[in-house]
């Protein structure tokens, strides 16, 4: 009755586009009253306390502000001219310069929508200028834009190293190294999406190049001079994962080097610009920030009342019950997950699903760091699939669309990061090979 309650009371609220956080928070509210009275308020604000007062989420303000600081003072561009550079001439130059740039921008701001929205404004028009449609730029745009939270450093594994370390052996150092291959394996596969779309558009004569445009290969200058002006955003990763791996420095602390390096690059290459934009900076990592840990704190107590109410292990008792064969339970997971992740945000569906899940991840022996990659791949993808992926509602206001139309377009792009998620999820060593080649506990 109490689970009925609890995810009834929740998924209303979500179906009446109340803001996550708040459905969060209402769902349980009703749960605890009826359960124990006025008198089961009393702990709610120290959950919600304890559950943001941790050392390791302090990473997630500060990657939140890396990625603001790039941002606004050109990085995105300056990568953007760089792969331009190199690959813009090739056919479907454009696609490989997007996916690219996605990667590379994922590895500074840790969040799909923020990967979006800082390459959207210059590429969705690129590759309408290439004679792409509007919706398919976008659908590739928020399709890429989603490898944010597969790519270390991503804000997606801090949290769920944060859920499920009090249950099982997982750290942050080690999903950050598990996320490399199964990234690149997206960026790749939406790569070959993008290509068989185009096919198939050249095949009904729908892509139609634009009469005088002329895509020449830059020079070996040009090439230099770009590689150049996007060094400083190129050292990023190099300086966050290698002080990370190097034994210099913890991930929380790398965030902060993140942010002091941003600046000191910002002041250094677009002086007077940097200097204007910092208080618009600070604001809107801040706002970003606190939308964060508001449903944090919101979830933290979602997941009390699933942990203490022995919900989670009643449903996944429920799920073993229907198949003990490991495969079926884990596409099983998969199928949930995909579901969830098309109407909830990804730190919500952590403090969710994670308690329900761990006991069967234990039961089929699963390693913990493939389980953390199966998730945030799953929940990447729900990032730009509808109705509430968050990445679509991003790139359809960059690139005028509607929500319909960049849908159909994102179908090629959900299918391509589908059977990465398929092979992900049952060749575990694409997950582990990296953490244990790098020996990352």
């Amino acid at each position: 009755m109490t689970a009925v309650s609890l995810f009834g009371t929740f998924f209303a609220l979500v179906f009446l586009r109340v803001p996550i956080a708040i459905a969060l928070g209402v769902a349980s509210l009703v749960v605890l009253v009826v359960s124990s009275g006025v008198f089961g308020l009393e702990m709610v604000t120290d959950i919600m306390y304890t559950s943001v007062a941790k050392f390791t989420l302090l990473a997630i303000p500060f990657f939140i502000l890396a990625g603001v600081i790039m941002e606004q003072v050109g990085i995105s561009k300056r990568l953007i001219d760089f792969a331009q550079a190199l690959v813009g001439h090739r056919k479907s130059g454009i696609v490989l310069v997007t996916v690219i740039v996605a990667i590379f921008f994922a590895a500074i701001s840790g969040s799909g929508p923020a990967t979006v929205a800082a390459i959207g404004g210059i590429l969705i028009p690129s590759m309408v200028k290439n004679g792409y449609k509007k919706e398919t730029a976008g659908a590739l745009v928020a399709s890429s834009g989603a490898i944010g939270i597969v790519i270390p450093p991503s804000i997606a594994f801090i949290v769920f190293a944060v859920v499920a370390g009090d249950q099982i052996p997982v750290t942050i150092n080690r999903l950050f190294a598990a996320g490399v291959i199964p990234g690149i394996l997206m960026g790749i596969a939406f790569i070959i999406a993008a290509m068989i779309v185009r096919a198939r558009q050249e095949k009904k004569g729908e892509f139609i190049l634009p009469e005088g445009l002329e895509i020449r290969k830059a020079t070996k200058k040009e090439q230099w001079s770009a590689f150049v002006g996007a060094l400083p955003g190129l050292m990023i990763p190099v300086i966050i994962l290698g002080g990370i791996y190097g034994g210099f420095f913890t991930p929380t602390e790398a965030a902060v080097v993140a942010v002091v390096y941003g600046l000191l690059v910002g002041i250094v290459v677009n002086r007077k610009d940097t200097f204007e934009k910092i208080y618009k900076i600070f604001v809107e990592a801040a706002i970003q920030t606190a939308v964060v840990m508001i449903i944090v704190s919101a979830a933290s107590v979602f997941a009390y009342i699933i942990t203490t109410e022995q919900i989670a292990r009643d449903l996944s008792d429920s799920i073993m019950g229907l198949t003990s064969n490991p495969i079926l339970i884990l596409l099983l997971i998969n199928v949930l997950l995909l579901i969830a992740g098309a109407f909830i945000d990804a730190i919500s569906a952590y403090y969710i699903f994670v308690p329900i899940l761990l006991p069967l991840i234990i039961f089929l022996e699963v390693d913990p760091t493939v389980f953390g990659v199966i998730m945030t791949v799953n929940l990447a993808i729900g990032l730009f699939t509808p109705p509430v992926g968050l990445n679509l509602y991003v790139a359809a206001g960059i690139s005028k669309t509607n929500i319909v139309e960049i849908s159909r377009g994102v179908i090629p792009f959900a299918i391509a990061a589908i059977i990465v998620l398929m092979l992900v999820t049952y060749i575990p060593a694409l997950s582990t090979f990296l953490p244990d080649l790098l020996n990352v506990k």
